[in-house]
């Protein structure tokens, strides 16, 4: 019996080998999670889903997504980005079902179009109309 014992390996010794049933390989896998890239121009929407490493950060969801192709107006350099509405930085770490969200530069200033709507004595309607008080 002795011999037959030491001619088996320790299990520390079997690399790669099983190890409680998970391999070493998988040990050091990274964990996958779950995100969406976002990005809207006024007449195309889009949403990616897209399943990343966990320690990807919005530039690197960004790039994997595919949305630089599609939409090479972007310039990540300009463009501001964020997660969920509030702004973030290229380099921010993502985390499980965050929506990387890319914002384009507003056309019109908000605030702007109201000032110039009440100076001229319109009112905006349920439903989005303007009319005349």
């Amino acid at each position: 019996m002795e011999a037959n014992a030491a001619s088996h390996p320790d299990q520390s010794e079997m690399k790669g080998e099983m190890n409680n049933g998970i391999t070493d390989d998988v040990k050091s896998a990274p964990k996958k999670m779950t995100i969406e890239v976002a990005y809207a121009e006024p007449d195309t929407q889009v949403i990616i889903p897209l399943t990343v490493d966990e320690g990807t950060t919005l530039e690197q969801a960004i790039r994997q997504s595919g949305v630089l192709e599609t939409f090479p107006d972007i310039d990540l350099a300009v463009n501001k980005v964020g997660v969920f509405g509030k702004l973030g930085k290229l380099n921010q770490v993502l985390r499980e079902r965050d929506r990387v969200e890319i914002y384009r530069k507003l056309i019109a200033d908000p605030k702007a179009v109201r000032k110039q709507r009440a100076a001229e004595g319109k009112k905006m309607r349920k439903g989005g109309s303007i009319t005349d008080q």
